[in-house]
């Protein structure tokens, strides 16, 4: 399967710069999965698509301000890290620019000396490995000094923190925020419990892997990087018990098909746990758990868009695309939503 297959062509100005003021407001693509069919809709409408005895499934990560500036020891040139994920304790993967300029046994400055981080090694992707000295509690000071990672297909600037975090975001941890979770209020969340849907969360915390570009010719060859998940056992018996009675388990984008996919046995059963997924979900995949997803719009040729091919075929992803460029839908991070039934 070729990486080219999955290329659809995307006008700039259709990339979201900002949130809309309203997160419920977006629009919503429809698409069924086994007739193609496409409707158009509102995000405050989801509901309608939802029923009793669902399961809806949520990613409750917590963008950290992973995005630090500094500066190289004895010198003046800019340096910039991302912070990936934690390895251990102090110890984090980060992604350094300009990479060629930081070597092991470089210390770079932060804040003046608040934070400092040390390079212990160099990893086969370019990556470093570091780890960070200071006073006080670190996320204290990832807070003063750090910023939010947004992607750099967003130009402008983010006057609300808040609004690249969901409204359930709750342990911190993701270099990302999980988006299509950015269309849910308190408000609509309330609604969709009184209809019967049971709401679960679960936690993966979401690396700079799912976003990466595939660089390889053949699908097959692509590798992901890890990601950090954990399923409480509330969780795994809200979702079996949804399937068990014929509900549906609706995912909130797919970060959570990742992890459900990565937990779920054989026959539809979902085990709690905790622990590292570098789960590659492409055409041809058999899904064990995942019925429905809510998602965004996603970059062409990307790991992401081969995982919503999967769910719904390939050529009904592709026309659904085209279908939302032709009606000026709002794509990526702070764009419009699709529903997959």
């Amino acid at each position: 399967m070729k990486t080219e297959e999955f290329y659809y062509d995307l006008p700039e100005n259709l990339i979201a710069q900002y949130p809309i003021e309203d997160r419920e407001a977006s629009r919503m693509l429809v698409l069924d999965k086994i007739t193609g069919e496409i409707q158009h809709s509102y995000f405050k409408k989801v509901i309608n698509y939802l029923n009793k005895g669902d399961c809806l499934v949520l990613n409750d990560t917590r963008v950290i301000p992973a995005r630090l500036f500094g500066r190289r020891e004895g010198k003046n040139e800019k340096i910039e890290f991302l912070l990936l994920k934690r390895v251990k304790e102090d110890q984090w993967e980060v992604l350094v620019k300009p990479g060629k300029k930081v070597k092991p046994s470089n210390k770079i400055i932060f804040g003046d000396g608040l934070l400092i981080a040390d390079v212990l090694s160099i990893e086969e992707d370019g990556t470093r490995i570091v780890e960070f000295s200071y006073d006080g509690i670190f996320e204290e000071i990832l807070d003063k000094l750090g910023q939010m990672p947004l992607p750099p297909y967003i130009k402008e600037k983010l006057e609300d923190k808040e609004r690249y975090q969901t409204v359930y975001s709750k342990h911190k941890g993701s270099a990302a925020a999980p988006t299509a979770g950015l269309h849910f209020t308190e408000r609509l969340l309330k609604e969709i419990r009184k209809k019967g849907v049971d709401i679960a969360f679960l936690t993966l915390h979401v690396g700079l892997g799912t976003f990466r570009p595939v660089k390889v010719e053949n699908v097959e060859e692509h590798h992901m990087h890890a990601e950090y998940y954990r399923v409480s056992e509330e969780t795994a018996e809200k979702i079996n018990t949804a399937k068990k009675k014929g509900g549906k388990i609706v995912s909130v984008g797919t970060t959570t098909v990742r992890t459900l996919e990565t937990i779920a046995t054989e026959n539809g059963i979902v085990l709690p746990g905790n622990g590292w997924t570098d789960i590659f979900i492409y055409p041809g995949y058999n899904f064990k758990i995942v019925d429905r997803l809510i998602t965004n719009f996603h970059l062409p040729e990307s790991t992401l868009l081969m995982l919503v091919s999967a769910l719904a075929g390939k050529e009904n992803i592709l026309n659904a695309y085209n279908e939302a460029v032709k009606y000026n839908y709002r794509f990526f991070s702070f764009g419009d939503a699709m529903f997959i039934k």
